[in-house]
């Protein structure tokens, strides 16, 4: 059985994090009583400082792990979840890759006919840690016991996110037909139900999808979808390959514009005259284009 986000994938992090090439002072904050923590602790009131090289380390975890999660779908398929892949026709480059597509073929080096699906990573340390004095690493509370915001639960991951698909849909035609997702490890904050909810019904991007079942301790339970399914939260992985693999096999279109009522009217009714329910359809999108 494929485990989703826990507690045991957030501690191998610091595991093998310490075993292989940093401090404990590069992972956790040090209180002023000589404690180790992930998170300030919510009661905690003493000085404060700000880790920087943390992020990157967690951002290569995070989206070392989500693609081989993706890996275990992509091969299924006879397909690749490529990490850091790159495709100028899209704005995926070198300096703003895509955390993960799923494509038809192998390599970093994409071109948009053989990208299947976009995936954007938006996760993070979830739980809060302590290095103990006989150096093991302890859960000591989930997020609303810190005063960290992870995941989607800041707001600037989620304008990121936001930002970086916007880019790509709008970069070339050639990215209408390549869903988008954004995986994330906590629920999101109330203020973004309506937004992603827009988004997928606009058809930006396909959903803020959670992989962490159990986010809050204690069976306490925590946002599962909201009313249009903009974001999701995936509880075993066979419900996430199964949403996966329908945005594989569906074939999309992403339209978008501004145009007078007039002009819709007669774009509708050239379409219209094509005799085929997907011939209308692709004749309609071309004369968007236009």
């Amino acid at each position: 059985m494929i485990s989703m986000w826990n507690k045991e994938v957030e501690k191998r992090f610091f595991v093998e994090s310490l075993k292989s090439f940093s401090t404990p002072e590069q992972l956790f904050y040090v209180t002023n009583d000589g404690r180790y923590f992930a998170y300030w602790p919510k009661n905690y009131k003493g000085p404060k400082s700000t880790i920087q090289s943390r992020n990157t380390l967690i951002g290569n975890y995070t989206e070392k792990w989500a693609t081989d999660l993706f890996h275990q779908i992509a091969d299924e398929n006879n397909l690749y979840a490529i990490q850091g892949a790159i495709c100028p026709e899209i704005d995926l480059s070198s300096s703003s890759p895509a955390d993960i597509v799923i494509s038809k073929e192998k390599g970093v080096r994409q071109t948009p006919d053989n990208i299947l699906l976009i995936i954007e990573v938006k996760m993070s340390l979830v739980w809060n840690w302590e290095l103990t004095e006989e150096n093991e690493i302890k859960c000591v509370g989930d997020y609303s016991t810190h005063q960290g915001n992870p995941s989607l639960l800041r707001s600037d991951s989620m304008l990121k996110a936001i930002g970086k698909s916007i880019n790509i849909r709008v970069s070339n035609y050639k990215a209408a037909k390549i869903p988008i997702i954004v995986i994330g490890n906590t629920p999101i904050t109330k203020n973004y139900y309506t937004k992603v909810d827009n988004l997928k019904t606009s058809g930006i991007i396909q959903g803020f999808w959670s992989v962490n079942p159990k986010p809050l301790d204690n069976d306490v339970d925590s946002l599962k979808n909201t009313d249009k399914y903009g974001f999701y939260r995936y509880d075993i992985f066979e419900e996430l390959r199964d949403a996966t693999n329908k945005l594989l096999e569906e074939e999309r279109n992403f339209f978008a514009g501004m145009k007078s009522n007039k002009e819709l009217g007669q774009i509708i009714e050239q379409a219209n005259k094509a005799k085929t329910y997907e011939e209308k359809g692709k004749l309609f999108l071309k004369l968007l284009e236009e």
